[in-house]
């Protein structure tokens, strides 16, 4: 694996934390580690960060999009209900995307702090 962790920053850790704690379980993912008021990571071998910009700037997103890797078509779905249901936005109804693949099924939101996020099952 060449990639360690990727990192996102948000203005709100707290309200950042509810949201991916929501919606990151649809997907059997868990928070693994806190950093009181600072910044909370999931998953384990490979970690996805959540945290408080950088040199105290605020952020608006960074045009930067990940994807995860959903068990179910039904997890996309929810993945992307919850989503909506905790304040983010869409980026993409759940659905077929066969230019990707003739399986790909995938839903895209936008989070609290506009970070592009994907889950897909194929």
């Amino acid at each position: 694996m060449i990639i360690n962790h990727v990192s996102v920053g948000t203005n709100d850790i707290s309200a950042a934390i509810r949201f991916y704690d929501a919606v990151f379980a649809t997907l059997g993912i868990q928070r693994s580690h806190v950093i009181d008021g600072v910044a909370a990571s999931y998953g384990e071998s490979f970690e996805f960060w959540v945290g408080s910009p950088c040199h105290d700037k605020p952020t608006s997103g960074n045009g930067s999009h990940f994807a995860f890797t959903a068990p179910t078509t039904q997890s996309v779905d929810e993945f992307y209900q919850v989503a909506l249901k905790q304040g983010g936005r869409c980026g993409g109804k759940p659905g077929l995307r066969p230019q990707y693949g003739k399986s790909y099924y995938a839903a895209y939101i936008y989070d609290l702090d506009g970070n592009k996020i994907e889950a897909v099952s194929c």
